[in-house]
């Protein structure tokens, strides 16, 4: 599992790039295909998630439905069309982030010569 601080400044992307690969998801959907995915390296807690979701609710990046199944309501997270280009510009940055990163921790040795 990776530490708190290094996924929190992910979240935000991991749930966009989640729902825009599906027309609605609940919750607890999210957090298990995000656990899913990592093999248990990432997981998200109610704590973690719900925060995150209400927050890209305010900043209309994300409008919710609520269905009854199974005699219980369950609320439905989907993207606007604000949250699918949010989707695809963090998707991006966070893509360009991870190679500025591996540049910093295994950098290639330079060509040119020093005489």
């Amino acid at each position: 599992m990776y530490s708190n601080e290094l996924v929190r400044g992910t979240l935000k992307t991991i749930i966009l790039q989640l729902l825009g690969e599906k027309d609605k998801m609940y919750g607890y959907e999210l957090s298990k295909l995000v656990r899913e995915r990592t093999k248990d390296k990432i997981v998200l807690t109610e704590g973690a998630l719900y925060p995150i979701l209400h927050k890209l609710e305010k900043e209309k990046l994300v409008t919710t439905i609520q269905e009854v199944v199974g005699n219980r309501p369950r609320k439905y997270y989907m993207l606007t069309s604000n949250g699918k280009e949010s989707a695809k510009e963090k998707r991006n940055e966070l893509l360009e982030f991870v190679e500025t990163l591996r540049s910093l921790m295994d950098p290639k040795p330079s060509l040119s010569c020093s005489f």
